[in-house]
Formats: structure tokens, sequence, C-alpha cells
């Protein structure tokens, strides 16, 4: 082993299996294993208030791993490395690559100045199965719809690389004259009331994460097609905040999955659609890469036309899941008390926003980015275009979710309304989605009080949804 000394810097990768950036750096010789909380950078992206809470908790578990060797600090990461350098004399950084757009203008900049200073950048892919330029059409540009580029542009993209084993063993510099700061000092822990119990259901850091993958795939992948879309099923992964901070890699839950289906283990069609669901991901990433205005700009650029109609109380409503209608209130508390979000209800809350409350998306993107554990700038900016229409693949103008179908279809029982919404659990099925059309003696034998207990639906959904289509449909009339 060479006799140098470099600097890991952990970002969206707080895991030491299948670590491209760390394995090559251990090979190096010893590390300086670093996390920044960059507070200089990210401006309108910074972390939300349930991402802080995660990453609190996975920087505790890494540092576990990690022997009590993990530094600590906070600032603008382009002084924090250029000084640890100068003061350790190193000469090596080493690190993963990162995708949102400030992101990546922030590291070109810290690569220009360590590069002028003799310190040289090794920079690697751990958080993409496909970079963003490897999956493209043949003439070159960026696919804008999922099933051509998961289909065509990444099956002719380079295979993804098979996982690698953790370090066996890592070598640590010690610090003679940079001081370190504590995890509590970044104060990521956020002043909300759900702060000490939203982690409950969760076990955060990369044991945690490879645990949940294996519970996953030996016990609820069979029958995820159609399972996925109730929300009292086991049929989904919860992997998204695993991946989103980089405590298991997708190569690592590819293969996990793609070798049990080479295998022939399990049903075709749950192995084929996971894994297209993981091609999603890559594709919300593809488009944030080649579009970095996605966070706030239209793809579609005549929905820039659209009139939005900013309603406060009706978006506090929402919000608080109090808009009158189960099924939407019902995913909105789950996401508040929680910090997620079955993906069904995602789509029926999010079609509710931007279709029959006419609210810019843009507030919902930034109410989820703020409570959503696995809170994703390239999931969260593609999926709210998704949903309003003016995104990539979008969903079409027409397609409004209907919140009472939407719930008989898949909380047919009302289980989870009622596990959410407990003042009007003692409904019958029959009314437990439309409530307000309960005969008064349903209502007082169930202690529900419209107006009172639990309000009266805060817009008509015939009326907001004829409003929606015409306000959709002049679009079509636009040119850009």
């Amino acid at each position: 082993m060479k006799n140098n000394t470099s600097i890991y810097w952990f970002r969206q990768d707080l895991r030491l299996n299948d670590n491209p950036a760390l394995t090559e750096s251990v090979k190096n010789g010893s590390i300086i294993p670093v996390y920044i909380l960059d507070n200089s950078n990210p401006k309108d992206h910074e972390m939300g208030a349930a991402s802080r809470l995660w990453l609190h908790y996975s920087l505790i578990e890494l540092n576990k791993q990690l022997e009590s060797n993990l530094i600590v600090a906070e600032g603008n990461p382009e002084d924090i490395l250029f000084d640890i350098c100068k003061k350790e004399t190193v000469k090596n950084i080493f690190w993963n690559r990162v995708y949102e757009p400030w992101g990546i203008e922030r590291d070109k900049k810290i690569k220009e100045k360590l590069s002028n200073n003799d310190i040289e950048i090794n920079s690697f892919n751990g958080s993409l199965l496909w970079e963003p330029w490897e999956a493209l059409k043949d003439d070159g540009t960026p696919y804008r719809v999922f099933t051509p580029y998961f289909r065509r542009g990444c099956m002719n993209a380079p295979l993804p690389r098979r996982p690698i084993p953790k370090p066996k063993k890592i070598v640590y510099h010690q610090l003679k004259n940079f001081k370190n700061s504590l995890i509590s000092d970044l104060n990521l822990l956020p002043k909300r009331e759900w702060k000490d119990d939203l982690l409950i259901n969760w076990d955060v850091g990369e044991r945690g994460a490879q645990s949940r993958l294996d519970q996953f795939v030996q016990n609820e992948l069979d029958g995820y097609k159609e399972g996925r879309n109730f929300p009292t099923n086991k049929n989904v992964s919860r992997l998204s905040p695993y991946l989103h901070w980089g405590e298991v890699s997708p190569n690592t839950v590819w293969y996990k999955v793609k070798d049990r289906a080479d295998l022939d283990i399990g049903n075709a069609k749950d192995n084929d659609h996971f894994l297209s669901e993981i091609g999603w991901r890559e594709f919300s990433n593809s488009l944030l890469f080649h579009f970095p205005t996605l966070p706030r700009e239209n793809l579609q650029k005549k929905f820039d036309k659209f009139p939005w109609n900013y309603d406060k109380a009706k978006l506090m409503a929402w919000k608080k899941g109090k808009t009158g209608y189960p099924i939407v209130d019902a995913g909105m508390r789950e996401l508040w008390s929680t910090g997620y979000m079955h993906n069904r209800l995602r789509m029926i809350v999010g079609s509710f926003l931007v279709k029959n409350l006419l609210i810019h998306w843009h507030e919902g993107e930034k109410w989820f980015w703020d409570c959503l554990l696995d809170a994703d700038l390239a999931n969260n900016s593609a999926s709210w275009q998704w949903i309003a229409g003016c995104g990539a693949d979008a969903a079409p103008y027409f397609r409004i979710f209907n919140p009472i179908t939407q719930g008989l279809k898949f909380d047919a029982d009302g289980i989870f309304i009622r596990k959410f919404i407990p003042e009007i659990a003692n409904l019958p099925n029959k009314y437990i989605f439309n409530p307000w059309e309960a005969p008064k003696d349903v209502l007082e034998k169930a202690n529900v009080r419209l107006g009172e207990n639990y309000p009266n639906p805060i817009i008509d959904l015939k009326s907001s949804r004829e409003e929606a289509l015409l306000a959709f449909s002049k679009l079509k009339t636009i040119e850009i």
C-alpha cells in the first residue's frame, strides 16, 4: 500500500459496501473520512426538516461503522476541504458524484481551485446505474419518455457494474491541526412536534438498508406489480430514503432482484416491474441532469401560461389533511405523521392539488420537500411535473384522479382511511369515502359532525374537474 493520505468526502453515499470512491481511497493509503453539511451552495434546495432528521441518525450510524473516525464540519466545502488539505498535507480527495445542478456547479469550482493547488480530485459513480450521458438517443439527445429510455437507452448503455465489497481494512489518518465538530453541532434535529417519533418504523443507516432490502426481496416482492397500488399492502420496498442517502447502492438493489429474476425465482412480472421502478429513479436523474431547471421550470413551456389559482386557505387545508375528502386527507396525514407517503397516495393528493384546486405544482413540491424522509430533488421535481401534466412523459391533462373512486378501488375496506382519520372511523364503508352523503342518523351514530370534527369538502369534485379540463384544454391552442 502506498504511504499516502487522502480525504474521503461522504455526500449522498453514507455506506461502506459497494462504495467505489471509498474503496479506491482506501487502496491509496490512509484516509480522512469527512462529512460536510453544506450551508453555502444549495440555496433554494437546502434540505427539508425530515431529511435533516434522517441525516442526523444516518451520520451516527456511519460514524459507528467508521469506528468513531468520521470528521464532521459545517460550511462551504471548498474552504473546508482546502483547509484540511493544507493543514494535513493531503494531495488527494476522493468522492462519488452527485447530480443535482447546484452540486455539479459546486464540485466544478472545487475541482478548479484544488487542482490549481496541486490537489488531485478522484470522482466515481456510486449513485446511479447509468450515468446520465450514457443512456441517450441515437442522435445524442436525452430521452423525454420513460419506456424508450429504459428499454432502449439503458439497455444499450454499459451494463451496471456489479456491487463491490466493503474494504477489508481501513487505515485512518488522525488529524493534528483541524478541529472536528460533533454530529450534534450540526443542529439537524428539526424543531417540529414529530421529531421524536417520525423514525419509529425505520432503521436508519446502512445495516437498516440491507435488512430492509432483504426483507422486501424475500417476503414482499412477490405480488409487487399489483399489490404496490394498495396502501395497506406490504408489497412496497420502502427503500427510497436509503437510496437517496446512499445507505444502499442502486447496484446492490438491482442485482439483488436481477439475479433473482435470472434464476427464475419469484414471479417474473413482479421482478420486472420493480426493476422498471428503479429505472424511473434513473430516468428522473437523467431529466434533472439534462434539464437542470426541472425543479422550477415547466418542461412543457406552454404550461407557463396556465392560470394557476393560489388559494392560501385551500392550500393549508390540503397540507393539514382537512380537505373533506378522506383518501386525500389520509394521505396527507400519513405524510405529516410518518415522513412517508405511499406512491398511489402521492398521485391522488398531487392530482387533487393541481387539477381540482388548480394550485401550482411548486406548492406541492415544496411541501413534499420539507416533509418527506425520502425527499430527492430529481424524483420530487420529475414526479410533480408528471402529475401536473407539464413534464416529461407526463400524465395527460384529462387524467384527473377522482378521490372517491380511488379510495373505493385501493382502500375498499377503508382500513387506511380509518388509521389516519380516526374521527370518521365509525362510519360504515358505504360512506367512509364520501361522508357528506351520509344520512344524518348515520353521521350521528358514528359521532361525525361535519364542519366541526371533520370538514365538509372544500370544493365540488364535478365543477372543479370541469374547470380544470377547460383550463387545460386551452393550452392545446398555445404555440411555443
